[in-house]
């Protein structure tokens, strides 16, 4: 069931589309949720992110069950092959930053493969300026002062930094394979066994995980052009048309990303609320 918690998403300014994917918030400050919209459900992502929580606090699913708390401090987490389940034990207000991990790099010199699978107080990952920025965040007026603040911050260092080869970040797979050329291109040595090694350096994932992940981020997005055109959702098709072998290989990649087979992915994410960051890309 959905609330009226308020869930925002802005998308960055064409100058950092190469290095920044998004900003996501959510405030449910005011309301009062029953447990299951107090969860928050969150895919596999080849993303890195830099989280602040304004008001209230998050608790990370562990394997066992149990959970986690995580620091009220502004967290890094680096990019995770499988879903996450997180929830907020009252009220909250947050932000997340959510960065290209090949640019992330490329500014700070962090290699994403060391932060696989990871989230931890950013005073262990982040170097001082980006620290800096973060407790300016933190007391920004607003989640809009925010993202001006970090826009701003990113903006002369990506244009100083950036590579001569433009990347598309609009879509994981055109970023998956921007990134694979400028690997081959890029430094001496030029041997697949490099290549990879450069790729999972700035990417913290081989290529063969970034492709999977880019197609599943397409079959996503043609379900919705289905729903969106009033067709029924055919999985054969949105199989076919996404690069998939099957509908079987479909629904192996699709739970591994997400922990969910594609039509219970589907319902979830039109009916219940914890789907609230997969609603925002629609």
């Amino acid at each position: 069931m959905l609330s009226p918690a308020v869930n925002r998403l802005w998308q960055a300014r064409l100058s950092l589309s190469a290095c920044v994917r998004g900003v996501m918030s959510r405030n449910t400050l005011g309301l009062t949720l029953s447990e299951p919209q107090r969860l928050n459900h969150f895919p596999a992502s080849p993303m890195c992110s830099i989280s602040w929580w304004f008001a209230g606090s998050s608790e990370m699913a562990e394997p066992d069950g149990s959970y986690r708390p995580l620091p009220t401090t502004p967290m890094f987490s680096g990019p995770h092959q499988r879903p996450t389940l997180s929830r907020n034990p009252g009220p909250m207000h947050g932000m997340m930053l959510l960065l290209m991990p090949d640019a992330l790099h490329l500014l700070t010199g962090i290699d994403a493969e060391a932060w696989l699978n990871r989230t931890v107080d950013a005073r262990e990952v982040l170097p001082p300026p980006w620290l800096a920025i973060c407790e300016a965040v933190q007391q920004a007026s607003d989640d809009e002062a925010g993202v001006q603040l970090l826009e701003d911050f990113l903006d002369p260092l990506w244009q100083a930094a950036r590579p001569n080869l433009a990347l598309n970040a609009q879509r994981y797979q055109d970023w998956a394979q921007g990134l694979a050329m400028r690997a081959a291109t890029s430094a001496p040595g030029r041997s697949l066994r490099q290549v990879e090694r450069r790729i999972k350096q700035w990417a913290g994932q081989p290529m063969r995980e970034l492709i999977g992940i880019g197609r599943a981020e397409k079959a996503f997005f043609e379900t919705l052009l289905a729903e969106q055109q009033g067709r029924r959702v055919s999985w054969a098709e949105v199989a076919a048309e996404s690069g998939y072998a099957d509908q079987s290989h479909l629904c192996r990649v699709t739970r591994r990303i997400t922990g969910f087979a594609p039509e219970e992915l589907r319902r979830r994410i039109a009916e219940d609320e914890s789907f609230w960051a997969y609603r925002l890309w629609q």
